[in-house]
């Protein structure tokens, strides 16, 4: 397969795979694959199996969902097809598609499924998997997503994880760590799972705890209707209230630029370097949260989300060889307004994208910065950080000043669970409490180099040349040692479920793609559906 190059902008209406149905409080997504509609060449998508092209849709649908339908408390996933949920992710487009493409692809199904727990866990909008048919593989993954899982007992239905016996991946990528982690299934039931290739039904999926309860099909969808009702009652969501509708992101995209009204990324192939510029608001804010939600998606929080979460993606899929991200900013709180929490909520989801990119992360705090609040949160997820002295003789912006508030102390959480300043200052709780008292300074470089805000403070003289130093330097080293160190580096503390899915997704899973007994010519992914079995080095390393 060729490199792809993936737009990940979309609207219900040019739709291929799925079917949104509104019908207050519920929501109804329906999984209806088009065969033929892959978003490359070479496999069909039988049997609700999917690529990344019916993710997008899937992301794009549950983002909707948060902003543009206020009134839905519970969202029911299930599929249009007969005896059939979904058969996972489509093993002929795994078979083509190069090793980096296959990581990031499921890099970003987990994102996506994350989401959806995040819309259950914080946005008052319970997810229901009504699995009408066999669920396999990242078919299940998906339903685990959800809070409450139905299985149809028609004596054939089954939930099944079986990419060890049939493909020779590790099943399910975050799906092991969820039904032991989440759902607290027994380790020793989760092993028979993963090698059996017909799953599990009926009775015994409920007893083992892969799924909540098992329906007749008479009463399937008046059951499934009634839990999804339940879950929408516990909802806090309002009914009436003004919908932010998503309207269509503005890009612009040249050889070396992609730009929006609020952000652009410079790229430079030759070094592997996008630099990422995010400008300031114009407009004083709205008075309230309903004055946000009346501006929408032009509502400038919610507008530099978007575009930050969807030139992460372009850059992510479409410039694999941009190993570093430079981001500067151009020249906040209202917590209990369901649109100003939806803000905050995909400001945490992006961000979290940045911290899950296999790229490598500087933030620059120059004159004319605007890093306040959850900006800021860029330069204290950065793996370094440079901030500006002073001012450059004869220009007039003002000097860099780094600005904290309550958003980076807690409600813009990484995967671990810890605020980026928690994370930064693991083990030493007194420099976290120092930065508290910060809250509402400007810091010019000085301090925030005392208070450990940032790694290096640098004059006028050294700034250029020690920033075009750093950006060549890291530019030289091997980026599979320079992710596997950033990993490592990143997710101090404990750990949870998240960490340990995306954690092992870039670990075990990217070792194991790259191995001869899934990826060979005489693997597993090449060899499944001809009937010839694969061959396997039987060393284990």
């Amino acid at each position: 397969m060729t490199r792809p190059s993936v737009d990940f902008r979309t609207h219900p209406e040019r739709y291929r795979h799925w079917h949104l149905r509104i019908e207050p409080p519920l929501a109804y997504l329906v999984m209806d694959v088009d065969e033929q509609g892959g978003l490359h060449d070479g496999y069909e998508l039988k049997l609700n199996s999917y690529d990344l092209g019916v993710d997008i849709e899937l992301y794009d649908a549950t983002q909707r969902l948060r902003f543009e339908h206020p009134e839905v408390g519970a969202v029911v996933i299930t599929s249009a097809l007969d005896r059939v949920f979904c058969a996972g992710a489509n093993i002929k487009m795994l078979g083509q598609a190069g090793h980096g493409f296959k990581v990031n692809f499921c890099k970003f199904t987990n994102e996506t499924r994350s989401a959806i727990e995040d819309a259950s866990a914080n946005s008052g909008q319970r997810y229901l998997a009504a699995i009408n048919g066999n669920a396999a593989g990242g078919g299940y993954e998906l339903a685990l997503a959800c809070d409450h899982l139905l299985l149809i007992d028609d004596g054939s239905s089954s939930v099944a994880m079986p990419e060890v016996p049939l493909l020779a991946v590790l099943p399910g990528t975050g799906g092991l760590t969820r039904l032991t982690d989440k759902r607290k299934v027994r380790r020793d039931r989760a092993d028979v799972l993963c090698t059996l290739e017909e799953g599990v039904k009926g009775r015994r999926a409920v007893e083992w705890g892969l799924v909540d309860e098992v329906v007749t099909p008479s009463g399937f969808d008046g059951g499934v209707k009634e839990r999804a009702l339940e879950a929408a009652e516990r909802s806090d969501r309002p009914l009436e209230a003004i919908a932010v509708e998503l309207a269509p992101l503005t890009r612009e995209v040249t050889d070396e630029l992609v730009s929006y009204p609020h952000l652009r990324a410079q790229v430079n192939r030759a070094l592997g370097v996008a630099s990422i510029t995010l400008q300031g608001p114009v407009e004083n804010p709205p008075s309230d949260g309903d004055g946000a939600a009346l501006l929408g998606s032009r509502f400038w929080p919610l507008a530099l989300a978007r575009e930050l979460d969807d030139v992460l993606l372009q850059l992510r899929f479409n410039e694999p060889e941009v190993g570093l991200l430079v981001v500067r900013t151009f020249l906040a709180e209202q917590g209990a307004h369901w649109v100003v929490r939806e803000i905050v909520l995909y400001w945490k989801r992006t961000l979290k994208r940045l911290d899950l990119s296999s790229r490598s992360l500087f933030a620059l705090v120059e004159p004319g910065s605007c890093f306040v609040g959850f900006l800021s949160e860029l330069v204290f997820g950065a793996d370094r950080s440079y901030m500006f002295e002073d001012r450059r003789d004869g220009e007039g912006s003002p000097d860099p000043s780094l600005w904290l508030s309550a958003l980076n102390f807690g409600p813009l959480p990484m995967a671990n669970g810890l605020s980026r300043l928690a994370t930064r200052f693991w083990g030493h709780p007194q420099a976290l409490e120092a930065a508290r008292d910060l809250v509402g300074r400007g810091l010019g470089a000085p301090e925030a180099e005392q208070a450990g805000l940032v790694t290096f403070a640098l004059d006028e003289i050294d700034w250029e040349e020690e920033l075009r130093i750093a950006i060549e330097e890291r530019a030289s080293f091997s980026p599979d040692a320079l992710s596997a160190m950033e990993a490592n580096l990143r997710f101090v503390g404990p750990e949870t479920m998240e960490t340990k899915i995306f954690g092992r997704l870039s670990a075990w899973q990217n070792w194991v793609f790259a191995r001869p007994n899934a990826s060979g010519a005489e693997g597993a992914l090449r060899r499944y559906g001809t009937g010839i079995r694969p061959t396997y080095d039987r060393e284990r390393a």
